[in-house]
Order: C-alpha cells, then structure tokens, then sequence
C-alpha cells in the first residue's frame, strides 16, 4: 500500500476524517440524532438517524451540493399516510428516500390510502455499528449502520437495513441497502431514492448530466420544458413560472454500461466540480429528474428508484409492482462521486453524452 503523507504526523484519525455523532440541540430538529462524516477530501455529509439515516447537508470543500428547504431538519413524524403531509418536513437535503411500499402521490383504491411518498422518511434508525477509520493500521474504512422498520400490525412489515461507508481520502458516499420483509404475506414495495442538488452546484448553465429514452409527467407544466427542441439539461435562472407548486418531472428509462452501470449527476464547469450518481439498472431501473426553478426554490432531483413515482396503484395497473414475499430480501447500491479533475470529468461527460 503507498504510504499515506500522515504517517508518523497524526495521533488522533479525528484529524484527518471520520464519524461524529450528535444531538441537535436548537431550533426545529431540537433532539433529533445525527452524524457527520468526513472524508478527509473536502467531502464531508450530515446523516440524520431519525429520519431514515437520509443525508441532510452535503459540502466539497467550500460548496455546498444539497438544496435545503426551508423547514430545515425536523424529527421525525408520525403523520396519517394520506394526503401531502409529507411535504410539512421535507428538509430536501442531499438525499431523502421515498417508500418503503408506496412513491408518488397521494392515492387511494382497493388496497387503502396511500399519503405523499410513503412512511420510511420518517422513521428512526436503530443503530448496530459505527466503524472509525484508523489510519494508523492502515485501515482507512469508515461506516454507519442501522435499521428502520415500516411495520403495522397485520402487515405489511418491511425492514431497511442502510449502511452509509465512505474511505478516507476518496470523496465518495456509499450507500448499501437491504428491504425484507418481516411479515407472514406477501408485501407491495418500491423505491425512490430523491436526491436533491441546489446551489452553487446547480446554477445557471449547470449541465445535468443523464441517458436513456424519457417522457414527461402527464399534466402541469411538465410539457413547457420536458419537450422535444428545448434544452431542458442545462439548468436556467429562477423561472417565474416555478413560484409555488410550479415544476417539470420527467421519467427517465436510464441506460447502462457494458457492466449495468448507470451514471446520472451535474457539471459545473464554472466550479470545475462534477457530481456522479452510479447505480445498477438491474436494481434501479428507473431515474426521475425533478425540476423546480422557483425564486428562493431553485433545486433539481436526480433520483434512482424500483419504479418512476407514479404511485402503487399505478403500478399494479401496469404490472409493475414488486410484491416481496415473506423472508424476501432486495439490495439497493448507490453510490456518489466528486469529480475534479479533467480525466473522470471526460469519461463522466462521455458516456452520458
């Protein structure tokens, strides 16, 4: 292994990176448990434990990449599932996951109601380990791991087990997920993981960067820029037109590697400062790109998932829905990189081209 410039120059890894863990003690998230890990490259990310261990602020050295909304981080709550209730303490952040059993709107049919991107971002983690990196034996590793069940008496009862790992010296977040189902019958389950970027990252002539076959949300003004002619992957000024509810959503058929890999993310060639989404099309078949280019609400989602939010109902109407059986276990792998450099910026650019 190349020796590693602090050898001999460190006595505690804090120094250089690792995890921290803590408990807010102010404002709206007062008493909610966190964790921040730093890379020891300039990246370094607050997951929020109470709230699915979804990654709330997100920085490279000076630049923040995360859009933040103005609730910022709150507990969790034990909302009814129905309605947009969801929306009251949608902190944004770097990623917030949708599901366990329901992405998208509100609904309700046969099977019940279903509120606003479902229950799992909302519920605490119970964590099993935190692993410190120790340099000093060469062991550079770092990670967090915890469950989260979105269970009811009676089912379905689905369990993630998340393991957020990061190496000191690499600026990349790992994200390994795992979904069971606890229960003794059969589950719906689907996924959405909603990345959200803001600035300065994503600014004016910020390239979005994704492959592969689209189309359109139906209804709002989806058509105004999700539309054949117009250059809906370079991001715009604050549009007024996105004040309020205003927004684009597409859906997005993602296109592989020779390997199955997906790539998705945004260049900032200002920054000289690229960020790279990989996840597997065999697990993640599906990307959303989400616009909103409101004044004060300038953000854009790029956002892997089981399916497109078109919502569970939706989805057993297309024969699309994932029923896990009981014991059944689905892994989930994303991961995001920070490009800086002209080399993986090219080959970033290249294949999504």
């Amino acid at each position: 292994m190349t020796q590693q410039p602090w050898i001999d120059k460190v006595s505690n890894s804090a120094q250089i990176g690792g995890i921290e863990t803590a408990v807010l003690d102010n404002g709206p998230g007062r008493g909610t448990r966190i964790a921040w890990i730093n890379t020891g490259t300039g990246l370094r990310f607050k997951v929020v434990i109470d709230r699915a261990m979804d990654i709330a602020d997100a920085f490279y050295n000076q630049h923040s990449l995360a859009w933040l909304s103005h609730s910022g981080i709150t507990p969790p709550q034990a909302f009814p599932d129905q309605g947009v209730n969801w929306l009251r303490t949608f902190n944004g952040g770097l990623l917030t996951t949708c599901g366990l059993t329901h992405v998208g709107g509100p609904e309700q049919d046969a099977y019940g109601e279903r509120g606003l991107h479902g229950l799992i971002g909302n519920i605490p983690a119970e964590i099993e380990s935190i692993i410190q990196p120790d340099p000093a034996t060469g062991n550079l590793e770092m990670s967090i791991t915890g469950r989260m069940r979105e269970t009811t008496v009676f089912g379905p009862s689905l369990e993630l087990k998340r393991t957020i790992s990061a190496t000191l010296g690499q600026p990349t977040i790992r994200i390994h997920d795992e979904v069971v189902n606890r229960a003794n019958t059969p589950a719906p389950h689907m996924l959405l993981y909603h990345f959200n970027f803001g600035w300065p990252l994503v600014d004016e002539g910020t390239q979005l960067i994704w492959q592969g076959g689209w189309q359109a949300r139906e209804g709002g003004m989806n058509g105004d820029i999700f539309r054949e002619g117009y250059d809906f992957k370079t991001c715009p000024a604050p549009l007024e037109q996105h004040s309020g509810t205003g927004e684009a959503v597409a859906f997005i058929d993602a296109s592989p590697d020779q390997s199955g890999q997906c790539s998705a993310g945004l260049y900032n060639a200002r920054l000289g400062l690229a960020v790279a989404l990989r996840f597997q099309k065999e697990q993640l078949p599906w990307l959303t790109n989400w616009q909103h280019w409101g004044r004060g609400e300038y953000v854009t989602g790029i956002e892997p998932g089981t399916h497109p939010p078109i919502g569970q109902a939706k989805a057993r109407e297309q024969q699309t829905l994932i029923m896990l059986q009981p014991g059944e276990r689905r892994t989930y792998d994303v991961a995001l990189d920070v490009l800086t450099t002209d080399e993986p910026i090219n080959q970033f650019l290249t294949f999504s081209a």
